[in-house]
């Protein structure tokens, strides 16, 4: 059946679809397109469905400048996706005296905890991989505890500012086939669970 001149022209494609169908040639990546594009993919949704800023693309381990096993991300969420169970005790201990200290003054201050956001690694993946401890320990030898601040910065830049962060963590990306995305974070080792 072919297509008469008056009807309309097919539906133009959407931002994502443009963004990921264009020839990808990112420079310093050595990953096969398919995981460039599965990174890109994340990197959109983050950035417009998950306001996370400062996301960055990285091809290279930051403490070897080894190729990483695949392309990861960096990025800052709007707020803290993880506090340590100690730290939570100590943010509630912080905010209660802060409320007791209003109550004496005659304000009546509710109950405020605050933990800033902190820069977050993102594990680009698809629902139908396979992952195993083994391929896991090799993204976390090529990360350190935090995302460097900028491409050039020097190792000993990539330490944590929060004392309470002692493991490294990814925040694993799942695309689905649908183009859903689900968000889980992996530590590197045994954690302290949370306290409810």
């Amino acid at each position: 059946m072919t297509r008469s001149g008056d009807m309309k022209p097919a539906v133009e494609p959407s931002p994502l679809q443009s963004l990921l169908t264009d020839p990808i040639l990112l420079p310093g990546s050595t990953h096969l397109p398919s995981l460039q594009t599965l990174a890109i993919q994340v990197q959109h949704d983050l950035r417009y469905q998950h306001s996370w800023t400062d996301l960055r693309l990285h091809f290279r381990s930051p403490l070897t400048n080894e190729p990483l096993p695949r392309p990861l991300l960096s990025g800052l969420p709007p707020q803290r996706l993880y506090i340590h169970p100690d730290e939570q005790v100590a943010l509630l201990k912080t905010a209660d005296q802060q409320r007791k200290a209003s109550k004496e003054k005659g304000a009546n201050k509710p109950l405020e905890v605050t933990a800033e956001p902190e820069h977050e690694w993102i594990l680009p993946t698809r629902l139908n991989e396979k992952w195993t401890l083994h391929r896991l320990s090799d993204v976390f030898g090529g990360i350190g505890m935090v995302p460097p601040a900028a491409e050039t910065a020097a190792t000993e830049d990539m330490r944590p500012a929060n004392p309470w962060r002692t493991t490294k963590r990814v925040v694993l990306a799942t695309v689905d086939p649908d183009s859903t995305v689900v968000y889980y974070i992996v530590h590197d080792g045994v954690v302290k669970p949370r306290q409810n």
